[in-house]
């Protein structure tokens, strides 16, 4: 059980000798070796030391850049009633609680080869006064039939909601050309700021289908949907009513996760598809268009009144065990997502073990649809090895790989990771 080994670990890397992922992981779901960062957490918006969060981005682009990731997902981007920006207002209006438009365009442009992914939020909007249909900024040819006729507000006149009702905000009808042609120009104007990706918010609010239809027009380079749901049929489902035209978070891992870290039991880390043993979440059944992670905005743990009245999910991943939840997202099929805290802010224990496993999961060629034989999945040990040629094993039970010449690349308390 390796738990002190002192970083940097001396192994060398080779080059990655696999073929590269079939059409199937190219846009909208990348070439399938992307690593994600979430570039921001709930309380962002209040910068720090008088500096913008645009500004803080834009001052940490070359760690960002020198750590190796492919994309940082952006905050939303527009004015909003609310300063976490969940509550869109004036979509024309770029200057928000994270910055100002200028900002916006700084940190982008200071990232360089690293993409930036912008939050869109098309669920659901509020008036430029109100909580109500005075929509501004702009407005839509007719704003009462913008929304549904089925909203809280009783104020809709279009067609019946395709999702999930939204209480917070009024309820966009997307059926509605008007409706899905505004959405489409921000979706222009947002890449004319240098976005080359979507985050789609709440899309359980929506049909999938409509998605299909915003990528088609807007080409994102990645297009990652948040249908926020523990059932891993349902979620795949969701990727099916999108055509494929859209990755999604899995949810299904990161609550499995959370369980096996929390009581040391990696069972259900295991699943069958056709008889054949797979991750139990949605890596395990359509690795190509599942992005991974630990926490994020709407799972952290918050110590404030605000996080008591929010929807937010208390059950965070806590302490060291950030460290062994990296250890099997990035050695993992999928598309893993950091957390910005988790490698900013957590420790330089946490930061040193993220960074090499990225560096070994670049070396070592792996990517979103990576093959995984697992070796055991019980009380106290999970253990794998990823195309044949990288080894991880976390918890609190001793385990190595047999024979063909394994190094110890990186471990940690409780996790391992071997390569070959």
């Amino acid at each position: 059980m390796h738990t002190n080994v002192k970083a940097p670990w001396v192994v060398i890397i080779p080059m990655p000798g696999n073929p590269a992922p079939s059409p199937e992981h190219r846009s909208p779901a990348g070439d399938g070796r992307e690593i994600v960062l979430q570039g921001f957490h709930w309380h962002s918006h209040r910068g720090f030391a008088g500096k913008s969060w645009y500004r803080i981005m834009q001052d940490s682009a070359e760690r960002i850049k020198s750590a190796g990731f492919s994309w940082v997902w952006f905050p939303p981007s527009c004015d909003s009633c609310s300063p976490d920006g969940y509550m869109p207002r004036r979509w024309n209006q770029l200057n928000c609680a994270y910055g100002s438009e200028d900002e916006l365009r700084g940190a982008i442009q200071a990232l360089g080869p690293v993409k930036a992914m912008a939050d869109v939020v098309f669920n659901h909007r509020v008036g430029a006064w109100t909580a109500g249909v005075d929509f501004e900024d702009p407005p839509f040819p007719n704003n009462r039939a913008a929304v549904t006729c089925d909203d809280d507000s009783g104020q809709g006149h279009g067609a019946p909601d395709t999702g999930e009702c939204c209480t917070a905000g009024r309820d966009l009808d997307h059926t509605n050309h008007d409706v899905r042609n505004a959405i489409k120009n921000q979706m222009r104007r947002l890449k004319s700021v240098g976005f080359r990706g979507w985050r789609w918010d709440l899309a359980k609010g929506f049909h999938g289908r409509f998605i299909a239809e915003y990528n088609d027009a807007t080409t994102p380079e990645f297009s990652v949907g948040e249908f926020y749901d523990t059932d891993r049929q349902k979620v795949t489902h969701w990727i099916d009513s999108t055509g494929g035209k859209s990755c999604a978070f899995d949810f299904p891992t990161r609550y499995l996760m959370y369980d096996a870290l929390l009581r040391d039991d990696y069972s259900k880390l295991r699943s069958h598809n056709h008889g054949r043993a797979v991750p139990g979440g949605l890596i395990g059944y359509w690795a190509a268009r599942s992005v991974t992670f630990l926490d994020n905005h709407d799972t952290e743990y918050r110590r404030d009144a605000e996080h008591q009245s929010h929807h937010n999910d208390t059950r965070h991943i806590a302490g060291r065990s950030v460290a062994m939840g990296y250890a099997y997202l990035l050695t993992h099929p999928g598309t893993p997502c950091v957390f910005w805290p988790h490698y900013f802010d957590w420790d330089e224990y946490t930061r040193c073990r993220i960074e090499r496993m990225m560096q070994i999961r670049r070396g070592m060629g792996l990517h979103a649809a990576s093959s995984v034989d697992i070796h055991e999945a019980r009380k106290g040990l999970y253990a794998a090895t990823i195309d044949g040629k990288v080894a991880v094993k976390i918890g609190a039970q001793s385990w190595g790989p047999s024979g063909g010449n394994w190094q110890l690349a990186c471990d940690g308390e409780k996790f391992a990771v071997w390569t070959r």
